[in-house]
């Protein structure tokens, strides 16, 4: 349960209980998907509520539901005190972090006139937990960049995700990997996808993927660190036979990766340069570092 009677969330300008807010059934984004939203961590540091690299996450908000011409006016640093408040209210330093833009009452195909916000609150551990989880190729591609606004984080796309996830399931494996629509490899069900060969980290490179604040996080650590990251276009088969591999989200942090379709990872976790960077994450989400800023 993500809530409970006392569970307090924002909702169009006020504060209401979970259990109490409503919205319109008409809503475009309930019927078509036109939703926007974000997935931030708020990590205690020094008895204090730190949200990780909130403001990026509030300015993907914003850009996300301009790219799908969402009327949504609020600022980032505004976010961020609605973000600070909701978890003083819910009494809360850990926890993830969901705000939401989505429409207004409408039923036609464009833009909607109005543009509605909630943001709300739980405790959530890792999505994957702390073993290696199992990947299996996917029969459901990742959306072609021409047929959405791919690099924006829309809640319609995520029925591609549940799909992946679902049917990888069912098979028994941890999640999916999903390829684009040119057989590339492109990133998990709800994360980004790296391997590791030869002492070189390779990640598919943007353009077919969701560029996750967790996998720039990881790549500015990689560039702190002088581990070489190539960011490209990559075939499944340079995947098979290497050395390691992990995915990078913010519900899942870093999570090391066993195998990809029964095939096992050479390395023994412990000795990767995933399980490394993992514990770096793992530190920096609990101190002050600072970051350059994501352009989107």
């Amino acid at each position: 349960m993500y809530f409970s009677d006392d569970t307090i969330v924002y909702l169009n300008g006020d504060w209401v209980k979970a259990g109490e807010a409503n919205t319109s059934v008409y809503s475009q984004s309930l019927h078509y998907g036109t939703s926007v939203f974000e997935g931030i961590r708020s990590y205690e540091v020094n008895g204090k509520a730190r949200l990780f690299r909130g403001l990026d996450h509030m300015e993907r908000l914003i850009f996300s539901s301009h790219a799908i011409g969402q009327p949504f006016k609020m600022k980032a640093n505004e976010l961020m005190q609605i973000a600070h408040e909701l978890l003083q209210r819910n009494h809360m330093t850990e926890a993830y972090i969901r705000p939401l833009v989505f429409s207004a009452p409408m039923m036609s195909l464009s833009f909607s006139e109005e543009a509605y916000f909630m943001m709300c609150c739980w405790p959530w551990k890792k999505l994957l937990g702390d073993q290696l989880t199992t990947l299996a190729i996917s029969p459901f591609s990742r959306p072609h960049p021409k047929s959405c606004k791919i690099e924006a984080k829309i809640g319609g796309h995520y029925v591609n995700s549940i799909l992946a996830s679902t049917e990888a399931k069912a098979r028994g494996y941890g999640d999916a990997l999903q390829l684009d629509v040119e057989g590339h490899v492109a990133e998990c069900s709800g994360a980004n996808f790296f391997f590791e060969k030869n002492g070189v980290l390779f990640t598919p490179s943007r353009g077919h993927i969701l560029p996750g604040i967790t996998r720039d996080t990881i790549i500015q650590l990689c560039k702190k660190l002088k581990i070489e990251v190539r960011q490209q276009r990559i075939y499944t088969h340079e995947v098979f036979g290497s050395d390691s591999a992990f995915l990078v989200g913010t519900a899942a942090e870093v999570t090391g990766i066993k195998s990809l379709d029964d095939q096992p990872f050479k390395k023994e976790w412990s000795t990767t340069l995933g399980h490394h960077l993992q514990k770096a994450y793992e530190s920096t989400t609990r101190s002050e570092e600072v970051w350059e800023k994501m352009h989107f």
